[in-house]
């Protein structure tokens, strides 16, 4: 007889790095912990062990096989958390608390690995939140989490209208720069100063109302035929342009 699964009645955290930025960055609870009863010592796994201690997080040991039946992603290595949903501000409250802020807004992203690859890259560029629609797109689902290796505990995730949103954020005199294939190459761009990058979804790009409420229009170069990229390839290529920018 199969051994029963644990109900997940929180934010489902799965993975060893998404379990120990969630412990070591402390912005929401970590209620419990499942781990491989298998699992073989290593320093990740004695740093997650160490940092649920301190914070009173339960660990409890279980079959592979039962964490296998709990996963939501198909990879878990080993260990599977039970965790208090993240805090998320508003725009207005993150515009008054971020004196340079650098917002990227995403339209209708309907694969989860695209959030979670904006997220992580969003984590590595500085940004200091994804801003997606309230209903249409995913949020951070189990896979988002696990795809942005701990971008989502430090990035927050706002979901607001986008058209709001940006009224809010050029009161602010903030550049709104939009991405579509027909505009001019980044570079040409100032990018420097308090900036909001806008992408479109997966299959329709950049809507034309948002792109009218956009200051400038970026478009990548492309080589060899191709006509676009992948949205979480193009935000990535937008955000470190600013990064390289600024440096």
């Amino acid at each position: 007889m199969a051994l029963p699964v644990p109900p997940v009645r929180g934010d489902r955290l799965e993975g060893r790095n998404v379990v120990f930025e969630a412990l070591s960055r402390a912005r929401r609870r970590v209620r419990r912990i499942w781990l491989d009863g298998a699992a073989r010592p290593d320093e990740r796994l004695s740093e997650i062990l160490a940092l649920a201690s301190r914070s009173g997080t339960v660990v409890e040991r279980i079959e592979r096989s039962v964490l296998d039946r709990m996963s939501q992603t198909g990879v878990h290595n080993g260990i599977i958390a039970e965790a208090d949903p993240l805090p998320q501000p508003s725009v207005k409250e993150l515009l008054d608390q971020v004196p340079e802020p650098f917002l990227v807004l995403v339209d209708e992203v309907q694969y989860e690995h695209n959030l979670g690859a904006i997220l992580r890259s969003a984590l590595g560029a500085g940004v200091h939140a994804v801003i997606v629609p309230t209903e249409r797109g995913k949020g951070l689902t189990p896979v988002v989490q696990r795809v942005a290796m701990g971008g989502a505990e430090a990035v927050p995730v706002i979901r607001e209208g986008l058209s709001s949103a940006l009224a809010q954020i050029q009161r602010c005199g903030i550049t709104t720069i939009g991405a579509d294939m027909d505009g001019v190459p980044p570079w040409q761009i100032d990018m420097r100063g308090p900036v909001a990058l806008v992408l479109g979804g997966e299959d329709k790009g950049l809507s034309p109302a948002l792109r009218k409420r956009c200051d400038f229009v970026a478009g990548i170069p492309l080589a060899g035929g191709l006509q676009s990229l992948n949205v979480s390839v193009s935000a990535a290529v937008l955000m470190f342009e600013r990064v390289r920018q600024r440096a």
